[in-house]
């Protein structure tokens, strides 16, 4: 592993743990060296790949200001590239349902079989409330329901699988809306899909990981398959 990958390792687990927060400032370059067994040198060169990535910004000196500083999570400045990959491209439909199944039932499994990083089991579940409200419109319901399928991805601790998935995000919500003149009674759609949400969120949280993965496939294949979109064959 490369040395500026030692540094943005411990960078994730120390955001992960609430140890460190965006606008927070890393540990100097004698404390990193010591702590990650590197040179300072070392930590010189990973600071710099850091700033190159967007993920700190440095000031020299001696003062309050000086210092990295956390400006972005480590997923942030991929996710931007990946996101302006895929807006320029034009992705199959079944690509992407595909891959929502691929990576979201490998999240929630991994995420049942042991404690999600803090609060992003609530932060689902807080999706989960606003969708619950009365009166949303297909388009309002299907934001919240992108983010929530985004937010289920981030359960494992993925830095990747979830900045895959933050890139589809438009894409999902796109084609999902799309599909709404297609369903025979939307009303009665959101109810099911409210129901299968919190199914999904029941079983992480019980631990019931296979469930997890089964109720998320279902849920995401239902769909298409009650929109008359498709009929997967994966």
């Amino acid at each position: 592993m490369k040395n500026y990958e030692l540094v943005l390792q411990q960078v994730e687990a120390d955001l992960a743990a609430g140890r460190l927060r965006l606008g927070g400032r890393l540990p100097g370059e004698r404390a990193l060296a010591e702590q990650l067994g590197i040179s300072r040198p070392s930590v010189r060169e990973a600071v710099r790949v850091l700033e190159a990535l967007g993920v700190v910004r440095t000031a020299t000196g001696s003062g309050p200001e000086a210092g990295a500083v956390i400006v972005a999570e480590p997923s942030a400045p991929l996710t931007a590239l990946l996101r302006l990959h895929l807006a320029t491209s034009h992705l199959p439909m079944e690509d992407i349902v595909q891959t929502r199944v691929l990576l979201e039932a490998w999240s929630v499994r991994e995420a049942a079989g042991r404690e999600a990083e803090a609060g992003k089991l609530e932060a689902a579940e807080d999706l989960l409330e606003r969708m619950d409200a009365g009166g949303l419109s297909p388009e309002e319901f299907h934001l919240l329901d992108a983010e929530f399928h985004v937010a289920l991805a981030s359960l494992a601790g993925n830095v990747l699988i979830a900045a895959v998935m933050g890139s589809l995000r438009s894409a999902i919500h796109g084609y999902v809306l799309a599909a709404v003149p297609n369903l025979p009674d939307w009303d009665a759609t959101a109810v099911t899909l409210r129901a299968e949400h919190h199914g999904i969120v029941a079983a992480i949280r019980d631990g019931r990981g296979d469930d997890a993965a089964r109720l998320v496939t279902e849920h995401i294949e239902g769909f298409y398959r009650a929109a008359r979109l498709s009929s997967p064959t994966w």
